[in-house]
């Protein structure tokens, strides 16, 4: 009997020892703000307001017209289209984040103009079909500066590479296409920036992320101006909603196969998102 009592004795004090030390251990741990969270999975809407100006001509001799594609070419100011995004916290100071999407447009226009697109000419009161596609995928790296129980701020740096290619088409007044003419590149542009978040509540968050850089890779002159403005609520552990404002703006001179093309357009509008976190962590809310 003294030998049962003496052997739980030693086993509830070696259980509370345990016990204490993992208090201590989670004591320890850094405190960082509720959003920030170890993997990240985030899908949503961007309904973004579009600006787009392309100029495409042969080198050394066709110059090509400035085309505005909204007034030129009929194109609708603004249309939906779906985001991802995947965030992994390295570390409590580091992350690194992938995001992706995609924005189609097309139109089926009366031109009130010449235009010149390549080499070819497209007259006043043609009817045209004109196409702009665009995919962007950015990765980038970010490393806290300011590391705080309510809030966070760093520097990052990244690329944002973008997939473009316009086109026009003449339709004949049987229907059919009798001239059609494109131009694509596909870009890496380099940026540099900065990034921050704030816990108002246990709740409620909002993080910003700014980024810009203007150089040339090859062929390719570019300058980008990038950010994303999110105000999050956590609805349940794991799982949050994001209404944000999301911009890209890109000024892109290329040339290729004996063309050039001078590109200017910008993508700014509301975004909203639904986040799932998961994994585990080296700190605490």
């Amino acid at each position: 009997m003294k030998i049962l009592a003496t052997t739980i004795l030693v086993f509830v004090s070696c259980m509370g020892l345990r016990a204490q030390q993992t208090d201590s251990l989670l004591l320890s741990r850094p405190v960082l703000p509720w959003f920030v969270e170890r993997f990240k999975l985030s899908a949503g809407f961007f309904l973004p307001i579009n600006n787009t100006n392309i100029q495409v001509g042969i080198n050394g001799t066709a110059h090509g017209t400035d085309i505005d594609f909204e007034k030129d070419l009929g194109f609708a100011t603004s249309i939906g289209t779906f985001m991802a995004n995947a965030q992994w916290r390295i570390s409590r100071r580091s992350h690194v984040s992938f995001s992706y999407y995609k924005i189609n447009r097309s139109s089926t226009h009366t031109l009130d103009r010449d235009i010149i697109f390549k080499e070819d000419t497209f007259h006043a009161n043609a009817v045209t079909n004109s196409f702009f596609r665009n995919s962007i995928f950015q990765v980038s790296y970010g490393y806290s500066i300011v590391s705080k129980p309510k809030y966070e701020a760093g520097l990052m740096i990244g690329a944002h590479v973008v997939g473009s290619k316009a086109g026009l088409s003449l339709n004949t007044t049987a229907g059919g296409l009798s001239k059609e003419s494109d131009f694509g590149f596909t870009a890496p542009l380099p940026d540099l920036g900065i990034w921050g978040g704030y816990a108002f509540t246990k709740k409620f968050a909002v993080n910003l992320e700014v980024d810009y850089l203007s150089l040339t890779v090859g062929d390719v002159t570019g300058s980008i101006f990038a950010y994303n403005l999110a105000f999050t609520y956590k609805v349940a552990p794991k799982f949050d909603l994001a209404l944000g404002f999301t911009g890209l703006n890109c000024k892109v001179d290329v040339e290729k196969d004996n063309a050039n093309g001078h590109f200017i357009w910008g993508y700014n509008g509301p975004s909203f998102s639904v986040v799932f976190s998961f994994g585990d962590k080296s700190w605490r809310h």
